[in-house]
């Protein structure tokens, strides 16, 4: 059986840290960084639990400035 796993990728100049895709996430799996900003300077979005992406693309949806891209992957058990 296969399973599908996520990855997602953040444009973080671009993201102005609004977190909208923090709270689609099903998962847990993005958050918005404590330490840093961007070039703007906005916290950006990150994800802090990779390993739990599992490719629904809520956040990629929601973004209102398309900064993140969301790949699917099979996994194979």
């Amino acid at each position: 059986m296969s399973k599908i796993r996520g990855a997602i990728v953040v444009n973080t100049d671009r993201c102005k840290g609004c977190s909208l895709c923090v709270v689609a996430c099903p998962k847990d799996v993005i958050a918005l960084t404590t330490t840093c900003v961007n070039v703007h300077g906005y916290a950006y979005a990150e994800a802090v639990r990779p390993d739990d992406c599992i490719g629904c693309a809520s956040c990629g949806i929601v973004c209102p400035d398309g900064c993140i891209t969301v790949y699917k992957k099979k996994m194979e058990d």
